[in-house]
């Protein structure tokens, strides 16, 4: 008779068989990834795209273009430019675009982050050339008018008014502004109440003239889609964009240990914090360790997971549900890359008595790993990481984002074959070094909000970076 193990380790053990059975599947398809191909036009635009045997195919737009290229007198327009895309162009209405795009079965949609816009259209792979026309049409031929400008001000405040509800989002956007204090990489993505106020035609359109080049595009797609005639409707329709004039002037913004406290004291309400440590940019030779060490620090959520948190494998997990119980609500690590500097460090919330044991025990965690890690731990880090890098490409309209993004910001698509063999060479002493000349012993920048009467000051967390236990 089959009998299952039960215990602490069988726990642990049926949980790591799964998850690399997962890593292992990821490595196999890493192998038989169909080829990125990848054309330049004359005007500096590149086109790419990737076969896969679906029935829709996924085509868009990839700018290099986002709100850390804004000034503080129009941050906001880049997103603000997003809302005005669907709302009519010299040729179709805003009723002809939707009754156009619902006629094929397929749908638009755009989003804006601090280094790219992207718009994109999921349609039949029959429908390639009309999805194209539609892009280029909307970003070469939007008429923002009057009218449909001043509605959208409303609509953007009141995505804010949503996204203010958001704690994490929003402490996370105040981090920026604090470690990036003084640079356009501080800014939020959808701008000051003031600026969604003003915000006029003539802004837009600057924004446009000076940032929307044809060399700082990538047209992508992945699905069933013949790159030739790709290359061909980019050609023809995307042939109003002006070329680059040069690299652009882009100054690396410096980071600060600083901190942003919104004090409140509400009863029973959790304290919510963020604490950042300088990054590394996506080019950097220690950006994969950086995600490996991500996945080694992880995230916890208090009664929640397969593995209950004090049988957890993760030190940090285990350590913190044993030693500070029901009020460390959670947390989770984060690590986010630019083109010149990055962002390293966790999130998380606690009760206000549990706030400084809680720092304590993260701020230790993160900084012994230049000390002290396991060959376990960094082996699960990485399968972790394979499992979620091969995992997010399960859609056309992933795997066109991973060829757009990967252009802009390496110039050229990583094969997944390549990426596996970079991770696999990662060891216990590059996760030490890294930790060492990035996380020991250096500056944070740090946010919160709610209860925080039990909140270190900010020299003391410094100090803590630099703890040793013995």
């Amino acid at each position: 008779m089959f009998r299952l193990p039960v215990g602490r380790h069988a726990i642990r053990s049926l949980y790591g068989r799964a998850r690399r059975m997962s890593s292992l599947q990821g490595e196999l398809a890493a192998y038989q990834q169909p080829p990125t191909k990848v054309t330049r036009l004359a005007s500096g635009m590149r086109v790419a795209s990737q076969y896969t045997p679906d029935e829709t195919v996924t085509v868009g737009v990839w700018i290099d273009a986002g709100s850390r290229f804004e000034t503080k007198e129009n941050n906001g327009t880049a997103h603000f430019l997003e809302h005005m895309a669907f709302k009519g162009t010299k040729r179709r209405s805003r009723i002809q675009l939707e009754q156009e795009i619902e006629n094929m079965g397929g749908h638009l949609n755009a989003y804006t982050s601090r280094e790219q816009t992207v718009y994109y259209a999921k349609c039949f792979g029959s429908d390639l050339r009309n999805g194209v026309d539609i892009l280029a049409d909307i970003l070469q031929h939007s008429t923002l008018d009057p009218g449909p400008l001043d509605f959208e001000r409303g609509v953007i405040l009141r995505e804010m008014e949503e996204v203010e509800k958001t704690t994490e989002e929003v402490l996370l956007d105040r981090l920026h502004l604090t470690a990036f204090h003084g640079s356009p990489l501080g800014f939020t993505i959808l701008g000051p109440v003031e600026n969604i106020q003003s915000i006029t035609r003539e802004h837009l359109r600057e924004y446009v003239e000076t940032n929307y080049l044809a060399d700082r595009i990538v047209v992508a797609a992945a699905g069933p889609v013949d790159h030739g005639e790709l290359v061909q409707h980019s050609e023809e329709l995307f042939c109003h964009f002006r070329p680059g004039t040069g690299k652009r002037k882009e100054e690396t913004p410096s980071f600060y240990g600083a901190e942003l406290l919104y004090r409140s004291e509400e009863e029973n309400s959790l304290a919510h914090f963020a604490v950042g440590f300088e990054g590394v940019s996506w080019t950097h030779p220690d950006s994969l360790t950086f995600m490996v060490i991500q996945s080694i620090v992880g995230n916890y959520k208090r009664n929640e997971g397969l593995v209950p948190a004090k049988l957890s494998s993760n030190r940090i997990t285990n350590s913190i549900a044993s030693n500070l119980g029901p009020g460390a609500e959670s947390f989770s690590a984060f690590n986010t890359s630019y083109k010149d500097t990055g962002l390293f460090g966790f999130y998380g919330e606690s009760d206000e008595d549990t706030l400084d044991g809680y720092l304590d025990e993260l701020l230790f965690a993160v900084s012994n790993l230049a000390f002290s890690v396991t060959e376990e731990e960094v082996e699960r880090g990485k399968r972790q990481l394979k499992t979620t890098l091969f995992g997010s490409l399960d859609s056309t309209t992933a795997i066109a984002e991973d060829i757009a993004r990967q252009l802009l910001v390496y110039g050229r698509r990583i094969p997944l074959a390549e990426l596996l063999l970079r991770l696999d060479a990662i060891n216990i002493e590059d996760v030490k070094r890294v930790a060492r000349e990035h996380l020991f012993d250096k500056d944070v920048a740090v946010t919160a909000l709610g209860p925080l009467s039990r909140m270190p000051a900010l020299a003391e967390l410094r100090r803590r970076t630099a703890a040793r236990r013995f």
